[in-house]
């Protein structure tokens, strides 16, 4: 039988069957799209991109969120009174054109203290995140990565700010700093770094070990790649979760303390100081238009976040869906 040969001007093989007719085998073509394929962290992060958009709770929870922070950020100004100003001629009046949610015992127009609160209790909530966040990160990096001394130091520093009652640290920062926005923030640092650092250090303990970071050695990494090109990324999805829990904790904190006038004090707005009112008894039964509307935004921004939180433990860790 003779060789297959290429018939001229076709997409073929042609060859001679049992009879000598001829038999024409087309070739396999292999499209083009399937030959161009995306890097390996492109993949991984459109697969947990598709799995947080499936998340219904969680694009809800992004929704309420941007929603409350165009709300903090443009609302300002597009208040018609400013937050402090007194209106001594329309105390206690119910929701109108003027003041579409009222005003409060003192004459102050309910609707542009939430605006203005509004930007105070995110400000607070994402500032304690940060520095938490970053706080502890590099502590549990450095304990984790390095052990030794540093690990025992951090440690030994973790354990004790974990063990000291929490009210007792925030009267400490109101005596020496006093209630302010700042001093918030501190105290909210302060009482949250010591868990982020625990969760980091358990984690890049197990990262260390792992076989990527013993071939990364073996071609001659030095620690500062290792850090930031193997064990961060990887750190970063638990991380992302841990602070969205504890942002929402922060707003729910910074409310608290104000609520009990260890925060942000009036004349200052903030939702939480706004709630206070609710602690008098006529206010409580016979205006509700002015701690209503903050404690929902409080309660609305909270579960937003935690929602937001659910949806990243399930994109970047898809075993969790698995087991629901």
């Amino acid at each position: 039988m003779p060789w297959p040969t290429r018939a001229s001007g076709s997409a073929g093989v042609t060859d001679r069957g049992l009879r000598g007719n001829p038999v024409t085998t087309p070739e396999l073509a292999v499209p083009e799209s399937r030959t161009h394929r995306l890097p390996a962290h492109q993949s991984l992060l459109r697969q947990a991109a598709s799995r947080f958009v499936r998340h219904r709770a969680a694009v809800f929870g992004v929704v309420i969120l941007v929603l409350l922070i165009v709300i903090a950020v443009v609302g300002p100004y597009l208040t018609p009174f400013a937050p402090n100003n007194l209106d001594l001629r329309a105390i206690r009046q119910p929701p109108s054109y003027l003041h579409p949610f009222g005003t409060d015992t003192v004459g102050y127009d309910v609707f542009s203290r939430f605006v203005h609160g509004a930007r105070t209790s995110l400000l607070v909530g994402f500032a304690a995140v940060t520095v938490s966040v970053s706080i502890g990160t590099v502590a549990g990096v450095v304990g984790g990565f390095y052990g030794g001394i540093a690990d025992q130091l951090l440690g030994r520093l973790t354990d004790t700010l974990l063990s000291l009652p929490p009210l007792l640290l925030v009267a400490i920062f109101v005596a020496v700093i006093g209630p302010s926005v700042e001093s918030v923030v501190l105290v909210i640092s302060l009482l949250t770094w010591p868990r982020i650092a625990r969760l980091v250090r358990g984690q890049v303990l197990v990262l260390r070990e792992a076989e990527f970071i013993t071939s990364a050695r073996v071609v001659g990494a030095d620690d500062r790649s290792l850090v930031i090109r193997h064990i961060l990324p990887n750190v970063l999805g638990p991380l992302s979760v841990a602070a969205s829990y504890y942002m929402a904790q922060a707003i729910l904190l910074e409310a608290a303390l104000s609520f009990l006038g260890l925060g942000v004090r009036p004349p200052a707005p903030s939702w939480g100081n706004m709630v206070n009112q609710a602690t008098n008894a006529n206010t409580l039964q016979n205006l509700p238009w002015i701690w209503v509307p903050p404690a929902v935004a409080i309660a609305l921004v909270v579960l937003a976040i935690n929602f937001i939180g659910d949806g990243l433990r399930d994109a970047v860790d898809p075993r969790a869906t698995r087991r629901k």
